[in-house]
């Protein structure tokens, strides 16, 4: 093959690609940083490509142990990383089963593999019930639905989070109103919950981003005084912990994906979780074409709902993978608790908060950056020296409420007939006054879980890379 259009490339962000072969590596671009979803589809398929290329034929030096491999130095990490998702042969026999069965979906009923994963996922998080549904985003629309979000209706939610919690609330005709984001922990801040609160908010959806809790007794006692729901979007957090319960059973219901960059992934799917059985089985209910189910029943044979239902091989899939989710989950917070050591002793690094008592799992391991420790290097620069060193990483999400998603929304003739003019006004004013999310936006840093599937050597790497690009910055900067 020829180093034409047809061969795998390394992407730098600069733009400038070299064509590989053998190794399936491209970094992609947004607005010329790493966006989450690019960077998580792309970073685990070969990041010793990058550190390959990074070092250069010829460039060795006697100190290249200690000197970046943005100034000629080697790699602090050679090698690729885990891939993902990971597949288990000894999964197959089961899956085929299904197949072979013709019995593909669970309609109507709570039997089969789907029903066995719902009651197995529960399980593993102390919830009563787990209704598996089609998607993450599914998992959300069936549990506003639950509580009782409708049009006209406001949602108080956390800005930094992946685009489907506001498609979420859109799709009910209702107005994300967002909260803003702690610096220090990432999460929404409950501090700035209150001043969002109108006469028409229903519920508040903590988002656990990147698998770290929210501050779930702060904002359940805010709920609790103004009686409003709490729809925990965990869909980034299976089995991570708060004061000893586990995100997904702290509010009135909670949301999990099971997208393909999953800790536990069936290619698309998702769960509404929680302890309280009447919203559990509203929710069974409407993502069932809103068949009468449990508390529901006896109201007829049908009532407000939608098909979100989970197919049964996907159901197999999961059920098969929860004893490596935990397995996985524990080396993750061993190789998380490492670097969040090494890190913390790095001027300019600032690992995240998290609540007391708590435990993160880890989708991307996030740390805030600051140039004014790099030698006023901006974060890009350092993003591109720390690929460089065979680290994949992400500048994390953008402040999306610009990006024209409310916009479109707003002067549809719906939101118009919904929302008042005055109205509309004043929420467009309110997203300027987000200013710990913009901070958070700016300078947060992230890489993808696969990185802390690793030996402690791996985790040592990255501490590495991060030391010798901020003991080099003023040359690099």
């Amino acid at each position: 093959m020829h180093a034409d259009s047809k061969a795998p490339s390394v992407r730098f962000f600069d733009g400038f690609s070299l064509p590989i072969r053998k190794t399936r590596v491209c970094i992609a671009m947004k607005h010329d940083e790493l966006s989450r979803r690019e960077f998580v589809r792309t970073a685990t398929a070969g990041a010793g490509a990058i550190a390959s290329l990074a070092g250069g034929a010829g460039l060795a030096l006697a100190d290249a142990a200690d000197k970046p491999a943005a100034l000629g130095g080697t790699p602090a990490h050679q090698g690729a990383w885990a891939s993902w998702p990971q597949w288990d042969q000894a999964w197959e026999p089961q899956i085929l089963e299904v197949l072979r069965s013709g019995v593909w979906s669970p309609a109507g009923n709570d039997e089969g593999p789907v029903g066995d994963f719902e009651k197995a996922y529960a399980q593993a998080l102390g919830a009563n019930d787990c209704v598996a549904t089609s998607s993450g985003t599914a998992a959300l629309l069936t549990a506003l639905a639950a509580v009782g979000v409708e049009a006209g209706d406001e949602v108080i939610v956390s800005p930094y989070t992946f685009i489907a919690t506001y498609n979420a609330v859109l799709a009910h005709h209702a107005l994300p109103v967002f909260a803003d984001t702690d610096p220090a922990t990432l999460t929404m801040d409950p501090a700035s919950i209150e001043s969002r609160i109108t006469d028409r908010t229903r519920a508040i959806i903590p988002v656990h981003i990147y698998g770290m809790p929210c501050d779930m007794d702060a904002i359940n006692t805010i709920a609790q005084k103004h009686n409003l729901a709490v729809v925990e979007d965990a869909c980034q957090a299976w089995l991570a912990e708060y004061k000893g319960k586990k995100c997904g059973t702290l509010g009135d219901l909670g949301c999990f994906s099971f997208q393909n960059s999953k800790h536990i992934p069936s290619g698309e799917g998702g769960a509404v979780t929680g302890v309280k059985q009447p919203l559990l089985d509203r929710a069974r209910s409407y993502h069932d074409c809103g068949r009468a189910f449990g508390a529901y029943e006896g109201r007829g044979n049908f009532s407000r709902g939608l098909n979100y239902r989970m197919t049964h091989y996907q159901g197999a899939m999961l059920h098969q993978q929860i004893a490596k989710l935990i397995s996985d989950t524990k080396r993750r917070q061993e190789n998380g608790d490492r670097l969040t050591a090494g890190l913390r002793e790095i001027p300019g690094i600032e690992p995240v908060r998290l609540p007391e008592n708590s435990r993160a799992v880890w989708h991307l391991y996030a740390f805030r950056y600051n140039p004014e420790a790099f030698s006023g290097m901006p974060r890009i620069k350092f993003m591109r020296a720390l690929n460089r060193e065979g680290v994949p990483c992400s500048s994390g999400y953008a402040q999306q409420y610009f990006d024209g998603l409310l916009d479109e929304a707003l002067n549809s003739r719906g939101f118009q007939r919904l929302f008042s003019a005055e109205r509309v006004k004043s929420y467009r004013d309110s997203l300027h006054e987000l200013k710990g999310n913009k901070q958070v936006c700016e300078t947060t840093v992230a890489v993808f879980q696969t990185l802390l599937l690793g030996t402690e050597r791996d985790v040592d790497d990255i501490v590495e890379a991060v030391r010798r690009i901020q003991a080099h910055s003023a040359s690099l900067a």
